[in-house]
C-alpha cells in the first residue's frame, strides 16, 4: 500500500517535517490517492479501520505511553523461551520462578472482564501471554484492551503452565511498541490472493508462516553452498554487475547508462568471462553467488533479477564437474532437510513433510543421479506417437533428421486426431510437442545448423521428462560458443545440464581455452545474431586477448539458485522463493 501520510489534491500543501509529539499523532489526514492517482485505502472499509486505530493510538498516547518508543530491553527472543522451557513442567516453573521479557507481534488477543489471554510471535514462532488487571495495574489494564492484532508490545513476566498445559508469560508489565494501522489477514489463510502475497510479503512474511519457512531453508541453501567451497579450498569473489559487454550466457540483456562517463553498460546476464579472468589470473578455484539480470518473459521458472552460483576450478575437465555436481547437490539437500528426498510442499496430517513422486510413483532423489548423452536421452524419452525412434545416423546427416522430423509430425497429428484415444492432457501434450517438431523442421529446412536442430528437439522431446535427477551430456558445439571441442568429435563440446523435477537447473562445461577458436565461435554468433537470434553470444574481445595469456584446463559452472530453492522447499513458481519478484505495475484505478 502506498505510503499513508500526504493530503488530497486541491488541499493546502503539506507543512514543513517535524517530529510528533504526544498528543500529535499522524496529524497529517491520509489523501484520497497517491501522486499517481492510485487510491491509498483498498476500501472504504479499510480506510475506516485506519481512522479507527488512529484514535486507538490517541488514546494510548494520553495514557502517557510512548507512541513509537525506539527500543525494549528484553531478556529472551520467543524462540529461545520455547527451546529452554518447553520441556519444562508446571511443578518446575513454579518451584523455580522463571521471569523473562519479551516482544513480539500479536496474533491472537482477547479479554473476559479483568483478565485475557494474547499470542505473540516472533522469529516465526508463538507464545501465549496472559493478562489480569490486578497485575499490570489499572493503566496497563487500559492499555491491553485498546490493543489489536498486528500490534507490537514487549511484556515482563513469569512463565507458567495454564490447565491444558500450554506455556505462558504471566504479564506484570506490557509495554506498547507499534500500531498495525491496518487489519491482518483472515489467521487460517493469510493473504488467499497469490499475486497480492508476492506484491506484500512483508504481510505475507508474518501472516504465512510456511512462507516464511522458504525463505529461512533459502538463507540456508546458500549457507550451504558456500560451505561446501569453502571447506574445498574455492575463493569466494565479486565481478562488474554493468558491464560493456553482456557476455557469458545466450540472453537479451536490459540496457543502462552511465551519465559521468557518457557509456551505455549492461546489465550482467552472467559473471562467466570475469570470473574466467581470474582463472587466468593465477586464482585457481573461485566461486560467486550473483545477481544476473536478463530481459525475457517472466514464468513459474522464469524471473528477470535471479541468483547463480558460479564456480570454476583449474586442471579440472566436466567429467570431474559431474561428480562435484551430483555431490553438490546432495550435501546441500541434506544440509536444509537433512534427506536428499525432496518435498511436495504438502503435509501430512502430523505435520510431516509428504515426499515428492515421480509420475511412476517413485520419490524423487537427489542422491542418486543418471547420466544420459543428448542423443542418447532423445532416443530414451522419444514419445511412441511420434513413430519409430531417430536412428543413430540420423543425427549425423541435416536431410536424414529432416525426413524423421517431418515423418514424426505426420504421426503426431495422425495421433492427435484419433478419437478418444488419449484423455485431454495428452492430448494437449502432443499437441505442443507437434508444433515444436514442426517449428525444428521448418527452421532445418532453411538452413539451420544440425546442431541446433539437435539441440532445440531436446528441448522439445526430452526436457519436460526430467523429474529424477538427471545429467545431460555432450551438446552440440553450435550452440556452446565457450564450450571446448571433445578431442574425436568437432561437432560436439564437453558440456553437460543437469536437471531436476522437469526443469534445467545448471550448466557446464570444459571451458574453450584457445583463444583463436574462441574469437572464430564469437564471430559465428555474429552470424546467428544477424539471422534474427537477439541472445547470441556478442564479441568481447578483451576476454578473448586474456586467454591468449594463457587460461589453464578449467571446468565451470553454473547453477540456478532459485530454482535449487523451489526444488528443496516444493514451491511451484520462482516467484515463491523470491521475496520481492517483479511485477506488473498496478493499474490507476478507483477503489471499491
Amino acid at each position: 500500500m502506498p505510503a499513508l501520510a500526504g493530503r488530497c489534491e486541491g488541499t493546502v500543501p503539506h507543512d514543513p517535517p517535524r517530529r510528533h509529539h504526544t498528543g500529535d499523532i499522524l496529524t497529517v489526514a491520509p489523501c484520497c490517492t497517491n501522486h499517481r492517482g492510485i487510491p491509498v485505502f483498498e476500501s472504504e472499509f479499510e480506510e475506516s479501520l485506519f481512522k479507527l486505530r488512529r484514535g486507538k493510538l490517541e488514546e494510548i498516547a494520553r495514557l502517557g505511553h510512548p507512541i513509537y518508543p525506539n527500543q525494549f530491553p528484553a531478556t529472551h527472543t520467543i524462540p529461545q523461551v520455547r527451546a529452554k522451557w518447553d520441556s519444562s513442567t508446571g511443578e518446575e516453573l513454579e518451584a523455580t520462578r522463571v521471569t523473562v521479557a519479551v516482544a513480539g507481534r500479536i496474533m491472537a488477543i482477547r479479554a473476559q472482564g479483568k483478565a485475557g489471554f494474547a499470542t505473540l510471535q516472533q522469529d516465526g514462532q508463538r507464545l501465549q501471554i496472559y493478562v489480569r488487571l490486578d497485575a499490570v495495574g489499572e493503566a496497563g489494564f487500559a492499555l491491553y484492551k485498546l490493543l489489536d492484532l498486528g500490534d507490537h508490545i514487549g511484556v515482563a513476566g513469569y512463565l507458567f503452565r495454564t490447565r491444558t498445559g500450554e506455556l505462558t508469560i504471566h504479564v506484570e508489565r506490557i509495554t506498547f511498541l507499534s500500531k498495525a494501522m491496518l487489519a491482518l489477514p483472515e489467521k487460517f489463510h493469510g493473504l488467499a490472493d497469490v499475486e497480492l502475497r508476492y506484491r506484500q510479503r512483508y504481510v505475507d512474511l508474518f501472516s504465512n508462516l510456511d512462507a516464511r519457512e522458504v525463505f529461512v531453508k533459502r538463507a540456508k541453501t546458500l549457507k550451504a553452498l558456500r560451505q561446501f567451497f569453502d571447506e574445498r579450498g574455492f575463493l569466494e569473489v565479486e565481478t562488474p554487475m554493468m558491464q560493456q559487454v553482456a557476455g557469458g550466457a545466450a540472453a537479451r540483456p536490459f540496457r543502462t547508462h552511465h551519465n559521468a562517463l557518457d557509456m551505455d553498460l549492461f546489465l550482467r546476464i552472467a559473471p562467466e568471462l570475469y570470473l574466467k579472468r581470474l582463472i587466468v589470473g593465477g586464482l585457481d578455484r573461485v566461486y560467486e553467488i550473483n545477481r544476473n539480470f536478463r530481459n525475457e518473459g517472466v514464468s513459474t521458472q522464469h524471473n528477470p533479477e535471479f541468483t547463480m552460483l558460479e564456480f570454476y576450478q583449474a586442471y579440472a575437465n566436466y567429467h570431474d564437474l559431474m561428480q562435484i555436481t551430483e555431490d553438490l547437490i546432495a550435501f546441500v539437500a541434506q544440509e536444509v532437510n537433512g534427506t536428499t528426498v525432496l518435498p511436495s510442499g504438502e503435509k501430512d496430517e502430523n505435520g510431516n513433510s509428504i515426499p515428492r513422486l515421480d509420475p511412476s510413483g517413485n520419490p524423487i532423489d537427489l542422491g542418486k543421479w543418471t547420466r544420459l548423452t543428448m542423443r542418447e536421452a532423445i532416443r530414451e524419452f522419444w514419445p511412441e506417437e511420434a513413430g519409430a525412434k531417430p536412428a543413430e545416423t540420423a543425427f549425423e546427416s541435416a536431410e536424414v533428421l529432416q525426413a524423421r522430423l517431418h515423418a514424426a509430425s505426420d504421426s503426431l497429428r495422425r495421433a492427435i486426431d484419433t478419437k478418444g484415444e488419449f484423455d485431454a492432457d495428452r492430448n494437449g501434450e502432443l499437441s505442443t510437442l507437434h508444433r515444436a517438431i514442426t517449428a525444428i523442421q521448418l527452421d532445418s529446412a532453411k538452413s539451420a545448423p544440425i546442431g541446433k536442430s539437435i539441440y532445440n528437439l531436446f528441448e522439445a522431446v526430452v526436457e519436460p521428462n526430467l523429474i529424477q535427477p538427471t545429467i545431460i551430456y555432450d551438446y552440440p558445439t553450435v550452440v556452446s560458443p565457450l564450450s571446448k571441442q571433445k578431442p574425436d568429435d568437432p561437432d560436439h563440446v564437453e558440456r553437460f545440464e543437469f536437471f531436476a523435477g522437469g526443469f534445467e537447473l545448471g550448466n557446464a562445461f570444459s571451458e574453450l581455452n584457445d583463444p583463436v577458436e574462441q574469437e572464430k565461435r564469437f564471430r559465428d554468433q555474429l552470424v546467428e545474431r544477424d539471422r534474427g537470434d537477439d541472445e547470441a553470444h556478442q564479441m568481447d574481445e578483451d576476454y578473448v586477448r586474456a586467454l591468449a595469456y594463457g587460461l589453464p584446463p578449467t571446468g565451470g559452472e553454473g547453477l540456478g539458485v532459485d530454482r535449487l530453492v523451489m526444488l528443496l522447499t516444493g514451491s511451484k513458481s520462482i516467484r515463491d522463493v523470491i521475496l520481492f519478484p517483479l511485477m506488473r505495475a498496478r493499474d490507476v484505478g478507483t477503489r471499491d
